[in-house]
């Protein structure tokens, strides 16, 4: 890679750390209760039960953290553990009725301002850059 290209490498990287920091925080600003929360209950929906190890993995935390965060779930009634019929020394965590209104609404709300804000501040061309671009973004998460 040429001294050029990895420079814009760096450059690339350093504005879409800051761009992906304000778009997060602008996210924050619409949910109603912690993005960790909210992604927890996502994958749990999207997956399925998992125990808590599991979870602290995939979204790349402490399993001490993760620990925490279902901790709080829980005791909202957002979330319950269960043991694993395969393992009964290990939990599995799953999504109560409560938790899934609650994402369902969070997703609503989440989802609708930034659909909006998409549909109203960019062009068709600009959206189906922006459509490319998240499979570009999701394989870089993957990395």
């Amino acid at each position: 890679m040429s001294t050029q290209a990895t420079a814009d490498a760096s450059m690339v990287a350093s504005e879409l750390r800051v761009v992906l920091g304000q778009l997060m925080r602008r996210l924050r600003a619409e949910h109603r209760f912690p993005l960790s929360h909210a992604t927890v209950l996502g994958r749990l929906d999207r997956e399925g039960p998992q125990s808590v190890s599991d979870l602290a993995a995939t979204e790349r935390v402490r399993p001490q953290s993760m620990a925490q965060t279902v901790a709080e779930l829980e005791s909202d009634g957002l979330v319950e553990r269960r043991p694993d019929p395969d393992d009964r020394r290990r939990a599995l965590v799953s999504l109560t009725p409560d938790g899934l209104a609650a994402l369902t609404l969070e997703r609503g709300r989440r989802e609708g301002w930034l659909a909006g804000a998409i549909s109203d501040q960019l062009s068709a061309a600009e959206q189906a850059v922006l459509a490319d671009a998240v499979g570009l973004l999701r394989r870089l998460a993957e990395a």
